[in-house]
């Protein structure tokens, strides 16, 4: 990465972090590949002379109008340029957004040392086996008494709550101040599992902070969030009052969750069925860890849902965002091969709606009341589902908590990105020391100051189609929008290479363009239009890509006039068969 530099009026070098007699050698850079200004991908990256450290490696799922796109991942072209400086790679713990993207990272930059909390290092080696990429990356397990020296960091850990066992929090200690990054966290005074490291996290803010990078994800939401435990109060309360059989639908990351809905169906009597790849994977995991402590015989295999009464089943599944293909979307739709909804089905929805998913759960649940079931969605008052992340007062406590000199709030869309700011204003801040970053925005940390750059790492969108990396091009993607929205028009032409000549009048076929039988004088004048222009180019030698280009330049501008609509048009060339014996 180049550093720009210049000179103030006193004639001293000041780069363009504001540091005077800059020396790159000395100067810690902060950077973020993913997870600024978006919810996910996320990927921070601390590089001091000739090494780097990373903090998460993630993916991000694909709006609807990425049409065909499995993944969003970091661009990794700056980490590749530079992957002997690569020291480790380290996680806060197991959520995709932090994880998914290690099998496209570890294709491009091949990282000897992973070190994850041990739920995270669970959930990675499965899905390295998974793809055949273990061998040559040693995954190493770490808690919050952890400690990792390189040549140039000191790292340590501190517990936090998340939605998943074994969140961690970082302490990055560098030649030029100390860093700390939250993960994501909540602070729960009655948490499932372990409890936030608040002796740690106050002892390591009266030891002194430099730069705070703080998840910003509900800097929106005031107060403070509720309690897992409360959550588990009311699912065992609709365990105990349901006859019927129960269905419940969370997200697969919350393991937490899962747990205490596990454990509820065990107490009141119930056997377990899950339903869904990745929510098998977690209990798998779950139960080999005892982070999920029931007996197995809670659990039965799908073909006894028949044998079992109503009153003593429990299905746990997949789909709480609406998802088509999900397990609950297959049941709501009386597709799924084990279950359908009959009357007496309660069917609890323990998640709150991901911003743009409303409409799809709204289907889903309109279906299910539509075939008898009982619906119960999350509400102020039924308190079926709680977030993994700080509310607005949850922030300000850990602000308080680690005292930071400097604040760059991460993992949110850029709005949550500057209310986290506005938070750490009120709570003693200046507002000169808060940094609202975008991906390759670069700090500086000059003995124990931060400062912004003028320069930017190269970050951009990958869009994966299966386990392609090397992302989908912008022409590709534009073609899928094209064919969304304006479909497809194929013009079939047949000639003699021999001769330079059509042997017949061109075919046209159209695929969510028009609807052909209502428009048959609009196909055959784009046919006609289409022969008349190919017989004035044929006057003379043309190639096939000659020909391809003047059937694409006629037809394309008389599809626009007459519709208004720009089709993707593709040329079909078919020569005479003796005329390819001879070539």
């Amino acid at each position: 990465m180049r550093l720009l530099c210049c000179y103030n009026k006193d004639g001293n070098s000041v780069n363009s972090y504001g540091v005077t007699n800059y020396d790159p050698k000395k100067d810690t850079l902060v950077y973020a590949l993913g997870g600024l200004g978006e919810v996910g991908k996320n990927m921070y990256c601390f590089e001091h002379d000739d090494e780097i450290i990373i903090v998460d490696s993630g993916v991000k799922f694909p709006e609807d109008e990425l049409l065909g796109v499995d993944y969003v991942i970091p661009d990794y072209t700056h980490l590749i340029k530079n992957k002997d400086k690569i020291a480790c790679l380290i996680i806060t713990h197991g959520h995709e957004d932090h994880i998914g993207g290690i099998p496209f990272f570890l294709l491009s930059c091949p990282v000897k040392k992973i070190y994850a909390p041990r739920f995270a290092k669970a959930l990675i080696e499965k899905k390295l086996q998974e793809k055949r990429r273990l061998a040559n990356t040693q995954v190493i397990e770490i808690n919050g008494d952890s400690s990792i020296q390189t040549e140039h960091f000191r790292i340590g850990f501190f517990n936090t709550v998340h939605s998943i066992p074994d969140s961690l929090g970082i302490l990055i200690n560098t030649p030029n101040g100390r860093i700390v990054e939250t993960g994501d966290f909540k602070f729960d005074l009655t948490p499932v599992g372990q409890n936030s490291d608040y002796q740690k996290m106050a002892y390591i803010g009266a030891a002194g902070v430099t730069l705070l990078m703080s998840d910003s994800t509900n800097s929106e939401v005031d107060g403070f969030s509720i309690s897992e435990r409360q959550v588990a109060s009311a699912i065992n309360d609709i365990m105990r009052k349901t006859t019927g059989r129960i269905l419940v639908s969370t997200f697969a990351s919350n393991v937490n969750r899962l747990s205490q809905i596990i454990r509820a169906a065990k107490d009141c009597g119930r056997y377990v069925v899950v339903f869904g790849r990745s929510m098998e994977n977690v209990v798998e995991i779950g139960l080999q860890m005892k982070t999920i402590d029931v007996p197995e015989d809670t659990f039965i295999s799908p073909e006894l849902i028949n044998t079992i009464p109503a009153n003593k089943l429990c299905i746990v599944c997949t789909g709480s965002q609406g998802e088509a293909l999900a397990a609950l979307s297959r049941i709501a739709d009386g597709s799924h091969k084990y279950v359908k909804i009959i009357p007496g089905d309660t069917v609890v929805f323990s998640s709150s709606a991901i911003p743009g998913n409303a409409m799809n759960i709204n289907g889903i649940v309109n279906k299910l009341v539509r075939n008898g079931a009982k619906v119960l969605v999350n509400s102020t008052l039924s308190s079926l589902h709680t977030t993994g992340h700080a509310s607005k007062e949850e922030q300000k406590l850990m602000l308080q908590l680690i005292k930071p000199k400097y604040f760059m709030p991460v993992h949110g869309e850029y709005k949550m990105l500057k209310m986290h700011a506005d938070s750490a204003v009120e709570t003693g801040i200046p507002k000169e020391n808060c940094f609202i970053c975008a991906n390759g925005d670069a700090l500086v940390l000059h003995e124990g100051e931060v400062f912004r750059s003028n320069t930017r790492i190269q970050t951009d969108a990958i869009y994966v189609d299966g386990n392609d990396i090397s992302g989908l091009s912008t022409s590709v993607l534009k073609d899928r929008k094209i064919l969304a929205d304006n479909g497809l028009v194929a013009v079939i032409v047949c000639i003699d290479s021999r001769t330079n000549k059509i042997l017949c009048r061109p075919g046209i076929v159209s695929r969510g363009f028009v609807y052909i039988r209502d428009n048959q004088t609009l196909i055959k004048e784009a046919e006609q239009i289409v022969y008349e222009a190919l017989k004035q180019a044929m006057k003379q030698k043309v190639t096939f890509g000659d020909l391809k280009n003047c059937i694409k330049n006629t037809i394309e501008p008389y599809l626009y006039q007459k519709t208004n609509r720009n089709p993707i048009v593709i040329p079909v060339i078919l020569n005479h068969k003796d005329a390819i014996k001879k070539t």
